[in-house]
């Protein structure tokens, strides 16, 4: 394996020399609008993306938060002294309106939150805005291989969010996030904001291609020199995997929502069983695409944890190649494991094909797992927010995974599934796995793209309040399932009540942990200590460049002489020797 040398002589390829930091303003308010509006430069794509995505994320949380203050109180029919019979317990009524019911509104609340968090949010989120920012620094690249197709792929991104969040502005939609049939063909089918949101969803969709197909490419042509394919830091390998499902999945889910605007729009009798249809065919669609795009999700965040675990616990990852073919591995199998949400819908014999493939796609994924613990073993762990977040991940991420398997398992499923139980496997999965794996990527990169420090001691205490919180929320669920707790009833029995303020006093926790890192960030952003080129050690390519990064990344060209984690062997670079000192080397003769 080979990391990197400064070359001047390769200078023109890049352009050579120093231009100034991307960051630097062009004069003037107008001018810096102007300039990001039609860059083709990654990085400014990327922080782009990050904003857009925060914003739809805070959207988003804002939806969970309603959905679980309603569920404070069960909704009730009771009745009064006056001997009429009362509705209680409805703590959304206040913003029901124009006929639409309490319920109406708890279901609207919870379909949108599903729909922002997954389609504008966590599908898109690693790899368009950390992947866009840094997948081009850590092979040695001056850009994307595509740079307009990525502005390209940014507005397609927004117009598509904004075409589905219209939807809301009109009362929004209550199918739930999976539009499933026949409800998402029959429901409003006087009105168009259904449209609007699958027509969001199609939109999007452009987007997700446009982006990995620039990565796929761009990690075939753009490598630095003296970059084999095993010298890639693992963070690209992820976002290499990643966007090869982006370009071979999304397509069905385009064509999915297609089909679905002209069932409704021209009644073709595709899922409608009125009509000859076959709504089962809609999942079946909608399943082909969802499932691997969990691990759209998910993946680029294995990439995260495996930069972030070996900067912060300073050793060499373990079992470099392993992981990389695991990534390759999970992108291939996802491709087959779509069934497993239709198990009831089956005969025998396919349910338990799917059931072994459920099983077998766990293989590659507790490989890394394993590795990932491995490289802990005897590492000068740094008990940093970035570690702080990694630690949290391994632990989130695995309770996730072991209880996906009593889902992979066709007896228990069948009592578990649609219940809370599969609610909280979900979150422990997405949140606790892709959201955690986010925060850790973006507390370790925030230096290198803005040039600031962050305040560790309120960055620990959003750490804290944001595990702490999520826990609180969710492992309860866990239990209401495995007691038949149904999911996305606003009515419950009595019995689950306490369990339920329990979860919702946890998202308030975790609103109280995302509020101190926003503050933390902003208060970075205005005064901040100027972060140096290599704050935590890091050894691949992106932390030879400035903080920010120059406006071409590097200086000159620079040309890869060791490997990605080469702790054992080379010193960080724009480090302290005596900071990072090598081991000595034991004469074994």
């Amino acid at each position: 394996m080979s990391s990197l040398d400064s070359h001047a002589g390769s200078a023109p390829q890049h352009g050579g020399g120093h231009h100034g930091s991307y960051l630097t303003s062009k004069g003037s308010l107008w001018a810096d609008i102007a300039n990001w509006a039609t860059t083709v430069d990654h990085k400014k794509i990327g922080v782009m993306y990050l904003t857009a995505l925060l914003i739809l994320f805070f959207l988003g949380g804002v939806m969970a938060l309603a959905v679980r203050f309603e569920l404070l109180e069960p909704t009730r029919i009771v009745i009064n002294q006056a001997g009429e019979s009362v509705t209680t317990g409805q703590r959304l009524a206040f913003l029901a309106s124009d006929g639409a019911t309490a319920n109406n509104i708890y279901n609207r609340a919870m379909t949108l939150h599903g729909a922002i968090m997954t389609f504008m949010f966590i599908v898109p989120g690693i790899p368009a805005s950390l992947g866009n920012f840094f997948l081009p620094l850590m092979i040695g690249a001056k850009d994307v291989a595509f740079p307009r197709l990525n502005l390209g792929s940014w507005y397609v991104y927004v117009f598509g969010s904004l075409f589905a969040l219209a939807s809301a502005l009109v009362g929004g939609i209550d199918t739930g996030w999976t539009l499933y049939t026949p409800y998402s063909t029959m429901t409003d089918a006087d009105h168009w904001r259904l449209v609007a949101m699958i027509t969001g969803v199609f939109i999007m969709g452009f987007s997700s291609i446009m982006t990995g197909l620039n990565f796929v490419v761009t990690v075939h042509k753009l490598r630095a020199p003296g970059m084999g394919w095993f010298d890639m830091p693992l963070f690209v390998w992820a976002i290499y995997a990643t966007a090869i499902i982006q370009v071979l999945a999304t397509p069905v889910i385009g064509i999915t929502t297609l089909m679905l605007i002209f069932e409704r729009l021209f009644n073709f009798g595709l899922f409608d069983p009125r009509l000859g249809g076959d709504p089962v065919l809609f999942q079946h669609f909608f399943w082909f695409y969802s499932h691997p795009v969990v691990y759209i999700m998910i993946l680029p965040a294995f990439g995260v944890i495996s930069e972030t675990i070996t900067v912060h616990a300073r050793k060499p990852i373990f079992g470099y190649r392993s992981i990389a073919f695991a990534s390759l591995g999970i992108a291939a199998v996802s491709f087959l494991v779509w069934g497993h949400h239709m198990f009831t819908s089956q005969g025998e014999l396919t349910a338990a094909i799917f059931s072994f493939l459920t099983f077998f796609v766990a293989v590659p994924t507790a490989i890394k797992v394993f590795n990932w613990i491995s490289t802990l073993y005897k590492g000068s762990i740094v008990f940093n927010t970035p570690m702080l977040y990694t630690l949290g991940f391994l632990f989130l991420f695995t309770i996730g995974g072991l209880t996906g398997l009593p889902l992979a398992t066709l007896s228990t499923d069948m009592h578990l599934h649609d219940s809370y139980y599969v609610v909280a496997h979900f979150h422990y999965v997405m949140f606790g796995g892709t959201v955690i794996a986010f925060l850790a990527g973006l507390h370790h990169w925030w230096p290198k793209m803005f040039g600031k420090m962050y305040a560790e001691t309120p960055a620990k205490l959003g750490f804290w309040l944001v595990f702490l919180g999520f826990n609180t929320t969710f492992f309860i669920q866990f239990i209401m399932g495995a007691h038949g707790m149904p999911r996305r009833y606003a009515s419950y029995p009595d019995e689950f009540q306490w369990m339920h303020i329990i979860s919702t006093v946890g998202s308030w926790m975790l609103l109280a942990g995302f509020l101190v890192h926003l503050f933390t960030f902003i208060h970075a952003l205005l005064q901040g200590k100027t972060a140096s080129a290599n704050p935590w050690g890091g050894m691949t390519l992106e932390w030879h460049a400035d903080s920010p990064p120059d406006e071409h990344n590097f200086a000159h060209e620079p040309i890869v002489k060791h490997g990605p984690y080469a702790y054992d062997r080379v010193v960080p670079p724009h480090t302290d020797p005596a900071e990072y000192p090598l081991p000595e080397k034991t004469d074994l003769h």
